[in-house]
């Protein structure tokens, strides 16, 4: 049962897309039918032609694609989701559960999906294994940057995620230490000569990783740094 249950996750996922499409095509041809705008035009999917940003405003939280934090002394590109999602230990694990579970990313991509009356922008993002996630004894979150996973599903909802920041760890060779990002508002200060003239506003329309091992217990020895010099942001129209 938990097997066929992981099963029909998987099949949901990859055929959810035409199953909304065939009803929501089935609705419009009756009379009184209910369908909203939003949802006829999520359902005739987004233009082919997406545009990407190297940064983009999301409630007033600058975010950035991880290229522009490497030529940056910011950063931004740090992000963390927390869904409710099956959890499974192995390709082989026959009791999947379904829990809340915490994901650690880096913003690669910035996308800009556009529906004709709205745009959603999404994040396409490089996702901590959990390999690469500790706890010390202190009880600070540790990643490995370098152990990216989820490779299949990379991609989040920009309205999803918090923002987060990731400092060199002095006492553990390879890890970064996972801190809250404190948000900082961009909304007043357009045209200021660090952000440039082009500011994008917008108000936009998941899951996790399992319990973390403590540090003692996984410690690995690879070693991933953000390295940022300093240099003029650069903004997309």
């Amino acid at each position: 049962m938990k097997k066929r249950t992981k099963w029909l996750q998987d099949k949901h996922n990859s055929t959810f897309i035409q199953w909304l499409r065939f009803k929501v095509q089935s609705e419009l041809e009756e009379d009184n039918h209910g369908v909203s705008e939003n949802l006829r035009w999520l359902a005739a999917g987004p233009n082919m032609a997406v545009p990407l940003y190297r940064s983009y405003l999301i409630k007033g939280i600058k975010f950035n694609i991880k290229a522009q934090d490497d030529v940056r002394t910011t950063q931004n590109s740090g992000v963390y989701l927390l869904a409710h999602t099956m959890q499974v230990a192995s390709a082989k694990d026959k009791n999947p559960i379904l829990s809340n579970m915490g994901f650690y990313g880096v913003i690669q991509e910035i996308w800009d999906l556009d529906y004709q009356k709205f745009t959603i922008p999404v994040f396409r993002c490089d996702w901590i294994d959990s390999s690469g996630l500790v706890v010390d004894e202190l009880g600070f979150t540790l990643v490995d940057l370098s152990k990216i996973g989820h490779r299949n599903d990379q991609f989040v909802l920009a309205s999803q995620v918090k923002q987060i920041f990731f400092i060199d760890d002095p006492m553990h060779r390879g890890w970064s230490v996972v801190l809250s990002m404190p948000n900082r508002e961009y909304n007043d200060v357009i045209g200021d000569e660090v952000l440039g003239d082009v500011i994008i506003e917008c108000e936009p329309f998941t899951r996790g990783m399992p319990n973390v091992d403590t540090f003692d217990e996984l410690v690995g020895e690879l070693g991933s740094q953000n390295i940022r010099g300093g240099c003029e942001d650069i903004w997309i129209e």
